[in-house]
């Protein structure tokens, strides 16, 4: 089996779809020409322009990500070409823009998608001549970088639209990659779940849960519509909110085991022995279990603050607690 591709100890995966991606990616990084990555939110869009500058001749300059989709178009001109003092109320002084600080490295237009069409064509002309004029000033200041940008929606479609400029697009659309979904290179699931489930105990300073297979079973069906970034958070909140030796179906969050499947799927268990029997009440009494535990442990054992988080009442909380037998978690509250 081939070994998982890392960035910056980042697992990425270890599909014939990414190793492609990668190699692709490897023989194009040198070049100067604008690269264009496209895939859906949460691919790895960061990662994958990262790996182009850490792979160029340009990887002892700065690398300066930019998520365009967090900006307004009012800040985004200031951001991305600086300004000068006074150029507007609270420009007390001069600021370089993001072109300026990525001078002989790489700059990442994440959400290029997201940038109004009168920033467009600007960013054309920066482009085009390769300089940069600062808001506000007259001076033209030469940049040079290498220009990625990633977008998560079809640019072509949207030039069509007219909601991109079609020069704008030719420009930045020079070496295109695009990175497929998760749910569609489901065999890279099981290494990203071992990566991200490790990380996260170890950050908590605990050794590492096995994860039943089961829970695996939940995650290759689950569709991930956020990706790669879904599937840590999910990991994540597994490492901080399980207590169990085994990382077990009641620890998944809710929202990834009770996600509707189409009708051929079978319920996912956790005992094999019987397949064609689920203990619905069982099933429920895992779930509330692990919802509670995860309540009693951000608040501190304060029940009030659990019951809130859970949106119940406070007596309410304490019977399920006596009936689930979790009266261990609990901590002396301050009255």
């Amino acid at each position: 089996m081939a070994a998982p591709f890392t960035i910056d100890s980042v697992v990425v995966g270890r599909s014939a779809r990414m190793r492609a991606v990668f190699d692709f990616v490897r023989v194009v990084a040198d070049s100067e020409s604008s690269v264009l990555v496209t895939g859906e939110t949460g691919t790895g869009k960061e990662l994958i322009a990262n790996l182009i500058h850490q792979s160029s001749s340009r990887r002892h300059k700065p690398f300066v990500p930019v998520s365009c989709a967090i900006l307004s178009e009012t800040l985004i001109e200031s951001e991305l070409f600086g300004h000068e003092r006074g150029a507007f109320t609270g420009a007390i002084k001069e600021r370089p823009g993001r072109f300026e600080l990525a001078q002989g490295g790489t700059i990442f237009l994440d959400d290029i998608d997201d940038v109004p069409l009168s920033m467009q064509v600007k960013l054309l002309r920066v482009l085009q001549n390769r300089v940069v004029e600062r808001l506000g000033g007259t001076r033209q200041i030469p940049v040079d970088v290498r220009v990625v940008t990633g977008s998560k929606r079809d640019l072509r479609q949207m030039v069509a639209e007219g909601k991109f400029r079609d020069d704008l697009f030719y420009r930045l659309n020079v070496i295109p990659v695009n990175l497929p979904p998760l749910r569609d290179r489901r065999e890279d699931i099981p290494i990203l779940v071992d990566h991200f489930v490790k990380r996260y105990f170890r950050q908590r300073g605990e050794e590492p849960r096995a994860v039943s297979p089961a829970v695996m079973q939940a995650f290759m069906r689950y569709p991930w519509p956020g990706n790669v970034r879904e599937l840590e958070n999910a990991c994540e909140r597994i490492a901080q909110t399980c207590t169990c030796d085994t990382v077990r179906l009641g620890c998944v969050p809710v929202s990834v085991l009770f996600h509707k499947y189409a009708e051929d799927h079978q319920p996912v268990i956790e005992n094999h022995a019987h397949p064609s029997a689920v203990s619905l009440d069982e099933r429920l009494r895992e779930v509330e279990s692990n919802l509670i535990t995860w309540a009693l442990k951000v608040s501190g054992g304060n029940k009030s603050k659990a019951a809130e988080l859970l949106s119940i009442k406070r007596s309410t909380l304490g019977d399920r607690i006596k009936k689930l037998e979790l009266t261990h978690l609990e901590a002396t509250e301050q009255q």
